[in-house]
């Protein structure tokens, strides 16, 4: 299982338009397919940003996709960044992918992560990121594949 940050940008955007990248990544993350890794902040920016009339999401919807993600995800105590980011609000995202070891942290506002200041954390775009998804799950088939090949069939008795 893939353990992913995701940025609000990316959540809201998968909501509001459910065929695209963005969507496609919100149906991965309600099918199982990936983890969210987030910490109480990430949580609460989560609420007040679905909340928000602007966007018209349901109010039983939003609860209970916000309690998914709670049971389903993986809750993570980070640590502050040793370098602060251009705009403050994105920090708890990084913080959660460093601390998580998350395989990316997925935005679709790159520029408010620098590289310099990301240490080693992958943050990539959605669509980067259905680009990796599908090269590993290629991968993990091809490797699965190989072993099943090589291994000795049962010597009948």
């Amino acid at each position: 299982m893939m353990d992913v940050v995701i940025d609000t940008n990316v959540l809201v955007a998968g909501l509001l338009s459910p065929f695209g990248a963005c969507g496609k990544i919100v149906r991965m993350i309600s099918a199982g397919e990936i983890i969210l890794s987030f910490d109480a902040r990430i949580l609460l920016e989560y609420n007040e940003v679905l909340r928000r009339p602007k966007f018209g999401f349901e109010e039983e919807k939003i609860a209970a996709f916000l309690d998914y993600i709670v049971y389903r995800g993986r809750t993570v105590a980070p640590s502050p960044l040793s370098h602060s980011l251009p705009d403050p609000d994105d920090e708890p995202f990084l913080e959660v992918a460093l601390a998580s070891h998350a395989v990316c942290l997925i935005t679709g506002n790159q520029k408010h992560f620098p590289a310099e200041r990301c240490q080693d954390a992958k943050v990539i775009s959605p669509n980067e990121f259905l680009i990796f998804f599908k090269n590993q799950q290629t991968e993990k088939n091809r490797i699965t594949k190989r072993s099943t090949k090589t291994r000795k069939k049962p010597r009948a008795r």
